[in-house]
């Protein structure tokens, strides 16, 4: 079994003016699918699982001020993560994959992290 890590952190800079500290471009829309980035990922990884392929609810890695954004729209699409993980502040990609890393241990097992 796969757990995917979703990296749902950062400020989406080159996106500005859509995209802001606030509301990052992952939460956007900006196509005509009506779902966010973050949105359409979880999608996919729905759309990928099949026997063959099995694909555990996801670790989503986010910063703290983020956590409503991050549970709403997960909840539009009616998917739950298997946690939502919160930094208190953005330190780039290593400490988040750090932190995706040990919740999956917390488990007990010899998870396959997917990012």
């Amino acid at each position: 079994m796969i757990t995917p890590v979703l990296l749902c952190g950062g400020s989406g800079t080159r996106l500005w003016p859509l995209s802001r500290a606030g509301y990052p471009k992952q939460f956007l829309v900006l196509d005509d699918s009506n779902r966010s980035l973050l949105q359409q990922a979880v999608q996919r990884l729905v759309e990928i699982a099949d026997d063959d392929l099995l694909v555990a609810a996801p670790l989503v890695v986010g910063n703290e001020e983020h956590r409503f954004l991050i549970l709403d729209q997960l909840r539009e699409i009616r998917r739950d993560p298997a946690a939502v993980l919160l930094e208190p502040a953005g330190r780039n990609t290593a400490p988040a994959l750090t932190l995706a890393a040990l919740a999956a241990l917390d488990g007990g097992a010899d998870p396959v992290l997917a990012v």
